[in-house]
């Protein structure tokens, strides 16, 4: 019994921590902001900070697109099989349309951008960590944090709701795609029932969403390569944790958020 109360405390005490040191990295982060912000900042700071958004948001395009897509015809088709016994097959598209500006577009985007730029900043950091690059930086007087982390950040946080909204159009496209070889729905009806599906709440829970994704998927990817240990083989484990650690409090993110938007309409 001794052990189990003892293996129970040992594991929340390092949540604990673990949480406490992405809540540190964040502030250092946030007094660090201003170098990498454009023509106020530190132009190499900037400069670094474009070249981050071109390999977070327009490299990951294609792929949140496509996956945007896939799903926009998943849900169009799932949701057509059961509303179609009912005679409300048109309900598909306040379905296809909330779906997303709501939920799907800012996770598949989340997801997304976890697997390909949060393992990325884990392995970049757990390498210059093993090779010793950050204390050559420390030692020039460079602070990590503001030198690799901030550019990381404020790029997440500008290229991530760009990519949820390009989930959304491409979800919601794949929707109208369905109906109209379904039911051959016009285009321009399709779109024009889809703007009186939405409402502005929606496209802004969206966007509220995937800033908070960013920042999740930012700082323990850079977290993790800052906590890298011993050789070569601790950073593949930093990245797979930076993945696995990033898309699970992406989806807790997610159900909090909902849940706080829906008590809110409710109440």
């Amino acid at each position: 019994m001794a052990t189990v109360l003892e293996n129970v405390g040992t594991k929340t005490i390092e949540h604990l921590d673990y949480v406490g040191s992405l809540n540190i990295q964040l502030w250092a982060t946030l007094r660090a902001m201003g170098s990498a912000l454009p023509f106020v900042g530190n132009r190499y700071r900037w400069r670094a900070t474009a070249r981050q958004m071109f390999q977070i948001g327009v490299d990951a395009l294609p792929m949140v697109s496509l996956m945007a897509i896939c799903t926009g015809f998943i849900l169009a088709m799932q949701g057509a099989s059961e509303l179609r016994r009912f005679g409300a097959l048109h309900y598909v598209i306040d379905l296809v349309a909330v779906g997303f500006t709501r939920e799907l577009g800012p996770l598949l985007t989340a997801i997304a951008v976890s697997g390909r730029s949060g393992s990325s900043f884990a392995a970049e950091i757990g390498t210059m960590k093993v090779t010793e690059e950050l204390d050559s930086l420390r030692v020039m007087a460079l602070e990590p944090v503001e030198f690799i982390l901030a550019p990381k950040y404020l790029a997440a946080l500008i290229t991530v709701p760009c990519l949820s909204i390009a989930s959304n159009l491409c979800g919601i496209l794949a929707g109208g795609l369905f109906m109209f070889f379904s039911t051959r729905l016009a285009p321009l009806l399709y779109f024009r029932y889809v703007l009186d599906s939405i409402v502005l709440r929606d496209v802004i829970t969206g966007l509220i969403k995937s800033v908070a994704f960013a920042t999740i998927i930012a700082h323990v990817g850079c977290l993790e390569g800052f906590r890298v240990r011993g050789g070569p083989d601790s950073v593949g484990r930093s990245t797979t944790n930076a993945v696995v650690k990033s898309t699970f409090l992406v989806i807790v993110a997610d159900a909090v958020f909902t849940a706080i938007f829906y008590l809110t309409v409710k109440s």
